[in-house]
């Protein structure tokens, strides 16, 4: 079966996208799980998967895809109003301070990278202005013409794989139950991906408790190896 040139580059710039070898620091940051651990939450294997599973299906695929979804669609329509609020909407739904911080620094180290890769339209950014790692992810998607549904997968994939790469320092866990876990989640996320895309704006959102007790926890744990 012969694939068009224009989808197979839309695959592999979104691979590019989603790799670890992205530099903008993602490694360093475990999103709660090392208080997570610390505190003896999560243990196992299991624990790791209903962790994150939990996370993807009631964090990202609630709040972070569906306003990363509007986003990509800003981007392609030139909708620089919409953009700024989506994007301050999320900054503004981070539960603790180390999140905020987080999501800024990566958005920030993507905004500076892009140009260099092509994508000359994310200095239109103001400098001024703070930029979610979300906002930058839909611009470069929509410029390298990978579809709004493919980009919230892949978004979801790396988050995943970031977050099992900190359990297996953490806890640790070895590399088989890392690749079962991840194996898991791929399972999990086209259905939210899906759910994300039929979200109206009013239902957007998400609560997780057990999740931004642990993120502001980390901000005075005594031994840190993540900066959230």
């Amino acid at each position: 079966m012969r694939i068009e040139r224009s989808a197979l580059m839309s695959q592999l710039r979104l691979w590019q996208l989603v790799s670890p070898a992205l530099p903008v620091g993602a490694y360093s940051y475990s999103q709660g799980m090392e208080t997570a651990v610390e505190n003896g939450w999560v243990k196992t294997e299991q624990c790791v998967l209903h962790w994150i599973k939990g996370q993807l299906r009631h964090m990202l695929g609630a709040l972070d895809l569906p306003v990363l979804l509007r986003m990509h669609k800003a981007w392609v329509d030139g909708d620089m109003r919409a953009l700024d609020y989506w994007n301050s909407w999320l900054l503004a739904a981070r539960e603790a301070s180390e999140l905020h911080a987080e999501d800024c620094q990566m958005g920030g180290s993507l905004k500076k990278l892009l140009p260099e890769l092509g994508i000359p339209r994310a200095r239109d950014w103001p400098a001024e202005d703070k930029c979610s790692f979300a906002l930058m992810f839909a611009l470069a998607a929509a410029e390298w013409e990978i579809p709004g549904t493919d980009a919230a997968a892949g978004y979801a994939w790396a988050w995943c794989e970031n977050q099992v790469a900190a359990a297996i320092k953490l806890i640790p866990l070895g590399q088989t139950a890392g690749q079962r876990t991840l194996l898991a989640l791929a399972d999990a996320i086209p259905e939210v991906a899906g759910s994300a895309s039929r979200l109206q704006d009013e239902d957007i959102g998400q609560m997780s408790p057990a999740f931004a007790v642990a993120c502001a926890l980390h901000e005075t744990q005594y031994t840190r190896l993540f900066r959230s």
